[in-house]
């Protein structure tokens, strides 16, 4: 790849931003950068699988797919580029992905090695700063959704249980679950559930099959309830 195009691909993601063309030229000068290029349909990750690398989407489209500790039920999420898969996985208590990873389309990804991901926040102050904030605005974002407001309705508390079980706000959902399970995990009755899902269909806002609820645009339907 022309180092004018790695550098613009770089620049994409959160913990480059900020560096200079000479910062750029010496970390890809003394950085190995793995490029890897996957077919549609190639699964990527495993969930448990270990994480010891970075891996930067630069192009194409991913399925991420997560499940319930016990398995009963799995949220898959369509992700396109530029995305970092799970960046928080490489450091701290569970060095393990959470999520299968296939792709949608071909693909184009940069990985990094976890040694050099360390090398990197040694020599490049503005990568270890971008680093830092990445995983504070994580954590802050988990704070925010702990002390937000209660949901005034079933509706709300069904979209509020779709949007803190997804990595993204945005884009096409599917969850995988039965109506007796998401009416366990929102506290109502299968019935109660199963007429705010049928109005929530009726307006356009999700479709539902058996054991099946896609979302094909989560933003829009946080802010159509």
């Amino acid at each position: 790849m022309p180092k004018l195009q790695l550098y613009d691909k770089l620049l994409q993601f959160p913990m480059f931003q900020g560096m200079s063309r000479a910062d750029l030229l010496q970390m890809v000068t003394h950085t190995r950068l793995d490029f890897v290029k996957f077919p549609e349909g190639k699964r990527i990750l495993k969930t448990g699988e270990r994480c010891d690398r970075f891996y930067f989407l630069i192009n194409g489209a991913l399925k991420i797919e997560t499940a319930s500790e016990d398995h009963g039920y799995t949220v898959s999420e369509e992700i396109t580029a530029p995305y970092i898969i799970q960046p928080e996985c490489i450091f701290g208590l569970s060095l393990r992905f959470r999520s299968t990873v296939q792709t949608l389309t071909d693909t184009n990804l940069i990985t990094i090695d976890k040694k050099e991901i360390v090398n990197l926040t040694e020599n490049f102050i503005v990568f270890r700063l971008n680093m830092l904030n990445m995983f504070a605005m994580n954590i802050q974002k988990q704070i925010l959704t702990q002390w937000q407001s209660p949901p005034k309705s079933l509706e709300e508390r069904i979209v509020r249980f779709f949007s803190v079980h997804c990595q993204q706000p945005t884009g096409k959902k599917t969850v995988s679950i039965y109506m007796e399970r998401l009416a366990a995990e929102v506290n109502d009755s299968r019935l109660d559930i199963s007429r705010a899902l049928n109005k929530m269909q009726n307006e356009g806002l999700l479709q539902l099959s058996r054991g099946r609820i896609t979302i094909p645009a989560l933003e829009k339907l946080i802010s159509g309830i």
